[in-house]
C-alpha cells in the first residue's frame, strides 16, 4: 500500500516524464520474476494476467497440435484451446490424476499437455516429480502450466522443473493485485511459436528497438509500472520473508485443515486419497451454512458443487478454529 501509493504521488508531480524510465523499470520487473523463479530474463515476458498469456501462447502455434487437457480445469486453460479447434483429449482429475495423464498419453499421445500446477475448485495439486519425469520421458511433448494457484505458495525452479511454459496472474497467491502476471518460457519452445512470423521483419523504430518477435507477441503495447510494480514488491516482501517459511506455514495449516475436514466427512474421496494437497478445499454448500459463513466473516468462493475454502500463510490455528466452529454448528 505504501509503495502504490509513493508511485502514483510521483507520477502526479512528475507527470509525463514520470514514464521516461518505463523500460527499465518494467526491465527490471522481469528481471526479478525471472530471478524468483529461476527463468532466463529473455524468456521473461509480462502480461495482464493468465488467460491473456495462454490466449497469446495459443495463437502462435500450428493448428496441427493435439492437446491434452484435465477434466474440470480451469475455464482459461480448457476453453480457449477447445474452442480454437485443437484436437483435444481429457485426463481426469482424481486421485489417479497422474496415472490417467499417462494413459492419456499411450493412447491419445498428444504433442501438448495444459494444466493447472493445482486445480482451482478442488486443490488437487499435480506431483512435480511427475512432470518432470514425464518429461525426461516424453522430452517432445511441450509441458504448458497454469501457475496461478501454485505460484506463490512453494519455492520454484522453472529452469530444472519439467515445465516448458509457465503461466501465472499475479493476484492469487502473489499477492500482487490485478493487472500483472507473467509468461516462462524454456528455449526450445520459440520454435514452435509464430513460426509464419519468423521471415517477416520486425519493427525498425527506435523505441522498439532490442525488442524480440515474442516479444512483441506477449507485451505488444504499454505496460503499467503500477500494477507490475506491485509485482515486484510482492516478490520482495516473498523473498524478505523465506520460500521455507511461507511453504511450511502452509503445509502445517493445510494439514490440519485436511485432516479437520476429513474427520467431518467434508471432503471429496479424491482429495483424502491423495498425496500431497494444496490448501484449497472444497466442502459442501447449503443456504443455511452460507449464511453461517457471511454472518462469522468468512470469505468463500462458490465453485463447482460446493464452497471452496483457501488457506495462505498469514491465516492462523485460530482462523481454522473459527472456521471449523461454524462448521460444527447444526
Amino acid at each position: 500500500m505504501e509503495w502504490r501509493k509513493s508511485h502514483d504521488e510521483e507520477f502526479y508531480l512528475q507527470g509525463s516524464n514520470f514514464r521516461l524510465q518505463q523500460r527499465e523499470f518494467l526491465q527490471d520487473v522481469r528481471e526479478h520474476v525471472a530471478r524468483f523463479f529461476h527463468s532466463k530474463a529473455e524468456n521473461t515476458f509480462l502480461v495482464q494476467n493468465l488467460s491473456i498469456g495462454f490466449n497469446i501462447f495459443l495463437d502462435g502455434l500450428s493448428a496441427d497440435h493435439k492437446f491434452l487437457l484435465v477434466t474440470s480445469d480451469y475455464p482459461s486453460i480448457n476453453y480457449p484451446v477447445e474452442s480454437r479447434g485443437f484436437s483435444c483429449d481429457y485426463a481426469l482429475a482424481n486421485e489417479h490424476l497422474e496415472q490417467n495423464i499417462l494413459a492419456k498419453i499411450e493412447t491419445f499421445k498428444p504433442s501438448v499437455l495444459a494444466l493447472s500446477l493445482v486445480q482451482y475448485a478442488s486443490g488437487i495439486k499435480i506431483d512435480l516429480s511427475f512432470i518432470k519425469k514425464l518429461k525426461e520421458n516424453y522430452p517432445e511433448l511441450l509441458i504448458v502450466g497454469d501457475g496461478t494457484q501454485f505460484c506463490g505458495t512453494n519455492a520454484f525452479n522453472f529452469g530444472t522443473s519439467g515445465f516448458d511454459v509457465l503461466i501465472s496472474s499475479g493476484y492469487k497467491w502473489m499477492l500482487a493485485g490485478y493487472g500483472n502476471g507473467f509468461v516462462l518460457l524454456k528455449d526450445q519452445v520459440n520454435q514452435h511459436l509464430y513460426q509464419k512470423r519468423i521471415n517477416y521483419p520486425l519493427p525498425t523504430e527506435p523505441f522498439l528497438k532490442d525488442r524480440s518477435l515474442l516479444s512483441l507477441c506477449f507485451e505488444p503495447g504499454h505496460l503499467d509500472t503500477l500494477n507490475f510494480g506491485t509485482l515486484k514488491q510482492s516478490i520482495l516482501l516473498f523473498e524478505s520473508l523465506g520460500t521455507d517459511f511461507i511453504s511450511n506455514r502452509l503445509q502445517s495449516i493445510g494439514e490440519m485443515a485436511r485432516k479437520a475436514l476429513t474427520a467431518r466427512g467434508l471432503l471429496s474421496s479424491a482429495v483424502v486419497a491423495r498425496g500431497e494437497h494444496a490448501t484449497i478445499f472444497n466442502i459442501p454448500t447449503s443456504t443455511e451454512l452460507n449464511k453461517r459463513l457471511q454472518e462469522a466473516n468468512i470469505i468463500v468462493t462458490p465453485r463447482g458443487d460446493g464452497l471452496r475454502l483457501s488457506f495462505h500463510f498469514y491465516n492462523t490455528v485460530a482462523d481454522l478454529e473459527k472456521l471449523l466452529s461454524v462448521l460444527d454448528q447444526k
